[in-house]
């Protein structure tokens, strides 16, 4: 089923000149999507544009029962076989405001 996202997933690239930082969000309770969201982050940063981006990983929802920790969705998301790339990776609660500016610190 495709979604409203995927219509205009093709137009990101037109974002991706002279980026220096990516934020990526993570909904660290929707283990379904999880290898999707895999897929869709090594597609983007295989993007030439992108290829001396940092990667900053909001594991969000962290304020929720069953959440992902960090570490999980850092195995899921395949974050170690990034090489040549500065990343890191933080747990937030958007709802709560928590991670975001010590992730945005970074």
């Amino acid at each position: 089923m495709q979604t409203i996202f995927d219509k205009f997933r093709p137009y990101w690239r037109c974002y991706y000149a002279n980026t220096d930082a990516v934020i990526y969000v993570v909904d660290s309770i929707d283990r379904d999507r999880m290898s999707t969201s895999r897929e869709e982050l090594h597609a983007m940063l295989d993007e030439e544009e992108l290829r001396d981006a940092a990667l900053l990983v909001f594991a969000n929802k962290q304020d929720m029962v069953g959440a992902l920790t960090s570490a999980e969705v850092s195995d899921a998301l395949g974050l170690s076989t990034l090489k040549n790339r500065q990343w890191s990776i933080y747990k937030t609660s958007a709802v709560k405001g928590d991670g975001l500016t010590e992730g945005l610190d970074w």
